[in-house]
């Protein structure tokens, strides 16, 4: 089918698309779905396939003229995009589905030329802005004693063993208790708030109603009456400028034994650690790389948030909403829920989800805009990934793990295609970083902790 098309750019990266179908096409759509009918059509006093085309066009007109138009639109639309010819920068986003513009009312008019037109997203067009000879600051950071200090405590920590406290035992910091409690009202206790066997550490504080000093003191079999009175701006936005009476009973009470800082510590840990300055020196390694890994990620940010300001990027909303989509599924998934139950959860706790939306959009549009020119600069500069580089790649992975099993399943993960397609495009990407860092000054700024660049802080 001959068709003109028409391409208008509008704001947020959307076009319209207007399509001319000449009148002779129109008219012989029209015919072939006529005819079609013609030869189906069962209409009470005559024969099927032998109802005249005037009857049908009188009794059904209106309704085989909507048929055939919506039947054109299709067919236009899908041969637009099929045709080769059609730049593909004017392609609509995979999740941008084309909607007939609504300005006038589309009607299809036998002995004129159909003319109509679609908006949609298209792929934001860019021309990246000045990537080379920026300078930059990054944080002088070093892991220290006190880092390996603290992974040393963390070990401890997962090795402890739990043992009971004896029964005229009183509950103190640190101490493991199990508490049964509810909420009062009146000296009773108000239906639907009582949790059975609620275990937590005394002074950590990982508790809803923050009961750990009240605890301190208490002994297995006791029941207290604790008065608790909550700030207006208190976290959880339930309890918030109420005064709560609750019920407590020590069920349990335990104690954590630490193991010793030692060589057999360390040996228990992993059978490849002899001694304990082993363990120390495979700690510093580990912390030492992810340290490295987090300052080249800041580097890059550093030298994209430069680029961006001088690359105008009019993101399409359908994007931003994809994003923003993914954020809300990534949260859900994280408390082990779906986007929906999480949407309520948050409607329960008086927390607005367009807010939270909100709150999310210029971070999803930073990722998204520093996403783009990262593509644009590895398409642009032709960045490839060969398969040598892709096997070498796989074969390092593998060199990481001391598990055969591991190795064996990393294999056959990338032998999956889409697999080997993703490593490809972290290989051009992991080139055009290193171009960034070759081709940037980058100068040390002021002395961070190791915690604190290794946070969200950062």
């Amino acid at each position: 089918m001959s068709i003109s098309k028409e391409i208008t750019r509008l704001e947020h990266s959307a076009v319209k698309l207007t399509l001319t179908v000449g009148k002779d096409q129109v008219r012989s759509q029209y015919d072939d779905l006529i005819k079609d009918y013609v030869k189906s059509a069962a209409i009470p006093g005559f024969r099927k396939g032998k109802v005249p085309r005037d009857v049908l066009e009188r009794k059904f007109g209106t309704a085989l003229k909507e048929e055939a138009l919506s039947k054109i639109l299709n067919k236009v639309i899908e041969e637009t995009f099929a045709d080769e010819s059609f730049p593909k920068e004017d392609h609509p986003l995979p999740y941008s589905t084309p909607r007939l513009d609504e300005e006038n009312e589309l009607l299809l008019e036998l002995d004129n030329d159909l003319v109509f037109s679609v908006v949609y997203d298209v792929l934001p067009q860019l021309v990246v802005g000045n990537w080379k000879g920026l300078e930059l600051e990054v944080p002088d950071v070093k892991v220290e004693d006190e880092d390996i200090s603290r992974e040393l405590e963390a070990i401890r920590e997962r090795n402890a063993i739990v043992l009971d406290k004896d029964d005229d035992a009183a509950a103190a910091k640190d101490h493991v208790v199990t508490v049964n409690y509810c909420e009062l009202e009146e000296g009773k206790e108000i239906p639907g708030t009582e949790r059975q066997d609620f275990v937590f550490t005394l002074g950590t504080g990982y508790n809803l109603y923050q009961f750990d000093d009240d605890i301190i003191g208490m002994k297995k079999g006791e029941t207290k009456d604790i008065a608790k009175s909550f700030p207006e701006d208190y976290a959880q936005k339930e309890l918030a400028g109420k005064n709560i009476k609750l019920r407590v009973t020590l069920t349990a009470l335990k104690e954590k034994k630490l193991p010793e800082l030692d060589d057999e510590l360390a040996q228990d840990v992993d059978e490849k650690f002899n001694t304990l300055e082993d363990l120390k020196t495979s700690i510093r390694e580990r912390l030492e790389q992810n340290l490295q890994k987090r300052l080249k990620d800041i580097t890059i940010g550093k030298i994209l948030d430069k680029v961006l300001e001088t690359t105008p990027i009019d993101l399409p909303q359908s994007m931003v909403n994809l994003e923003l989509d993914a954020r809300l599924r990534n949260v859900a998934r994280r408390y082990n829920t779906d986007p929906e139950d999480l949407l309520k959860i948050m409607a329960q706790m008086g927390q607005d989800p367009e807010q939270i939306r909100l709150g999310w959009k210029d971070d999803a549009e930073k990722a998204l805009k520093s996403r783009l020119i990262v593509e644009t600069l590895i398409r642009d500069m032709k960045l490839e990934a060969s398969d040598e580089e892709i096997n070498m790649e796989i074969e390092k992975r593998c060199a990481e793990t001391d598990s055969p099993n591991e190795a064996e399943q990393i294999k056959k993960y990338y032998e999956q295609e889409n697999a080997l397609d993703y490593l490809g495009e972290e290989i051009k990407e992991v080139k055009l970083f290193d171009l960034f860092e070759a081709e940037n000054k980058v100068k040390i700024g002021k002395k961070e902790s190791y915690l604190d660049i290794m946070s969200n802080k950062w």
